[in-house]
């Protein structure tokens, strides 16, 4: 009888036609991947059914699969938007504490600080170190401090590049003598709690080749500072010093004790052309309030905050499956982890088979909409197919019970 045949495939219309409307509602859904009905073919199982006497009793819907190709990337300007460009899924920790992975990267901050997708499950990733370097192979939920401020940082350091003229006279060998403040500058160091240490350097030519530098601290009159000496070869290089130079640096209200920052002077040199300071810096900070963060092409999420400073936070960590048609979606555009997807494979973004990361953007989509409608009208035909045969049959056997 031809109803059981015509009764499967009218199921099997309905499953794919399920599917299509499901690729269809979802064209604009962010890191989505279309599904495809699969079928196979039903033979009555009996031992002495070979041959080519056999006929089908039908069809059944083997699979869903689901396409892993890439999806078109949209700018959208948002940080916390980031989209996969190649291979691999976000890995997130749900609020149930269970693992899931996406390709959806619309992630939002929480009141903690961490990094969270709209159903709540938490960017897992690496720790790294201020400058961005891997500290563990171990994944943990990423999150930024903004809970309050980053604590400041005393200076430990001061560098200046400058030349000094060479055709300077010794500063004692006209009269008046060249006043104290003819060359010099100056630099904003910061004590531990981030309060302002103006620092100034002063520079006194004493002979050929040796200069005097004369140091200030909040505001004090240089000449008063016990000076060191630079020295300088003939050809204008500095000869290095037998010990380092410090400063020693105090808070401007006192209420801090006094510490020493180093004074990184290899680079100064005296030729014949006019004082110029062409670097000067220094390692301190004031507290800074977190402003605005970005995830670079290798996951790295760098912070930056009001004080000026960077700071990594963490890397974005990739996971990839040998079998990804394996992965059971479980909806939000998540999937888990299952026997025949096999276990994950983490890694860094942009390294080996993962791809790399678009901060500012989203992957659309996979879904082709115009396939997916040729599709949905291919189907319909199919299931009006299987109905008449349905009806076919119902007339023969409807002849079969009217013969006299």
């Amino acid at each position: 009888m031809a109803f059981q045949q015509g009764l499967s495939g009218l199921n099997s219309a309905s499953r794919n036609l399920d599917v299509i409307g499901h690729n269809i509602a979802n064209a604009n859904t962010v890191g989505m991947k279309a599904s495809r009905a699969e079928f196979a073919d039903l033979y009555a199982s009996s031992i002495n059914a070979s041959g080519g006497t056999n006929t089908g009793i039908g069809v059944t819907l083997s699979t869903v699969s689901q396409s892993f190709t890439q999806g078109n990337i949209t700018v959208t300007g948002n940080d916390l938007d980031v989209a996969i460009n190649g291979n691999g899924f976000f890995e997130l920790t749900m609020p149930n504490g269970s693992l899931a992975y996406t390709r959806d990267g619309q992630f939002k901050l929480d009141r903690m600080g961490n990094i969270v997708t709209n159903q709540g499950g938490q960017l897992m990733g690496y720790p790294t170190d201020a400058a961005g370097n891997r500290l563990s192979f171990e994944t943990i939920a990423l999150n930024l401090p903004t809970g309050g401020p980053i604590p400041a940082r005393p200076t430990s350091g001061i560098t200046a590049q400058f030349n000094l003229d060479a055709r300077a006279v010794p500063a004692a060998s006209v009269t008046p003598p060249t006043p104290l403040s003819t060359y010099g500058t100056s630099v904003m160091a910061y004590d531990a709690q981030g309060l302002e240490i103006p620092v100034g350097l002063a520079f006194e030519k004493v002979s050929t080749n040796v200069w005097n530098v004369y140091t200030s601290v909040n505001g004090s009159d240089p000449s008063t500072s016990t000076p060191f000496q630079l020295s300088f070869n003939p050809d204008g290089t500095l000869i290095p010093p037998t010990t380092p130079f410090s400063i020693q640096l105090a808070s401007p209200n006192g209420s801090g004790v006094p510490f020493n920052a180093t004074l990184e002077l290899s680079n100064v040199t005296q030729f014949g052309t006019s004082f110029a300071v062409s670097n000067l810096t220094q390692d301190g900070y004031r507290p800074g309030e977190l402003t605005s963060l970005k995830i670079e092409d290798n996951g790295v999420v760098t912070a930056r905050y009001s004080n000026g400073q960077t700071r990594a936070a963490g890397q974005v960590a990739l996971v990839n499956f040998r079998n990804t048609q394996g992965m059971a979606p479980t909806g939000g555009g998540n999937w888990v982890a299952t026997y025949a997807s096999g276990e994950p494979n983490r890694g860094e973004p942009g390294s080996g088979r993962f791809g790399s990361l678009r901060a500012g953007a989203l992957e659309d989509s996979n879904v082709d909409l115009t396939g997916e409608l040729v599709n949905m009208m291919t189907a319909q035909r199919a299931y009006q197919a299987n109905a008449q045969t349905i009806k076919t049959q119902d007339q023969v056997l409807s002849t079969l019970l009217n013969m006299r």
